[in-house]
This record gives structure tokens, C-alpha cells and sequence, in this order.
């Protein structure tokens, strides 16, 4: 061990497990709202978008809600304007928390959403939607 610089692994020792961002997108942990919908994404964003699978299941009922007529490039484009210009609150330079109003059941909901910039597998910038009490 370098007593100058020591490594990540002079200090902790191997890795004992790693989950990927892409791992967790093919699970389903994750989904890849650049892989559905990039145009949009790329509208809003320049890095990749991904959503935890609680929000995805609330964006695919405000699609299949018979009452209103949404898609999921609509729904997404409707997220990341809010995204960026409704925060509600700012928790700090990567994460921050913005509502968006969702059309569901017979009258349309207001959720919170928080959205986070951290590394992606390639430790490019990546970013995540999830609700408040998600990490």
C-alpha cells in the first residue's frame, strides 16, 4: 500500500458486490425513459433518464386511464419540463424535489417527485426519478 496515495482498495479491500445502473435497468428496478421515449428526454436533458419502478407504475396508469387521453412520451415530456422549471424544493446541487400533476383516477393528482444526477455505470452524469422517500 502506497502511504501516499493509497487506492480505494488498499483502504476497504475488494469489492464484495456491485450493482450496476444497467443491471437494475434489466431487472426492472430501473426503467429507461431515454430507451422510451429519447427524443423527448433529449428535449429536456442532455444525460440519460432513467425512473425507479414506483413512478414508472405511476405513469403507466395516468396511460391507461380510459378517462384521459395521454401516451408515455406525453406523460415524460410533462414530468422533465416540471423537472426543471416547477422545483419545489432544492435538497442540494444533485437532487431536487418538483411536483407534477398526473392524470389519474377521475380528477388529476398532484406527486412529488425527486430527481437525482449521480454517476451512471461509465461514471458519465446520469439521472433518476424517484419518489421522495427513495434512494
Amino acid at each position: 500500500m502506497s502511504e501516499t496515495n493509497p487506492t480505494m482498495t488498499d483502504l476497504f479491500g475488494e469489492v464484495i458486490h456491485s450493482y450496476t445502473r444497467a443491471q437494475a435497468i434489466e431487472d426492472g428496478v430501473l426503467i429507461d425513459l431515454s430507451a422510451i421515449a429519447p427524443d423527448v428526454c433529449r428535449q429536456h436533458y442532455k444525460y440519460p433518464i432513467a425512473c425507479t419502478a414506483p413512478v414508472w407504475s405511476i405513469i403507466d396508469e395516468a396511460v391507461n386511464n380510459p378517462r384521459f387521453d395521454c401516451d408515455h412520451k406525453g406523460i415524460i415530456h410533462d414530468m422533465l419540463f416540471m423537472s426543471i422549471h416547477y422545483k419545489t424544493f432544492v435538497l442540494s446541487e444533485q437532487e431536487v424535489i418538483f411536483e407534477c400533476m398526473m392524470p389519474l383516477y377521475e380528477h388529476q393528482k398532484v406527486y412529488q417527485f425527486k430527481m437525482n444526477c449521480g454517476p451512471n455505470d461509465d461514471l458519465t452524469p446520469c439521472l433518476t426519478i424517484m419518489l421522495p422517500n427513495e434512494d
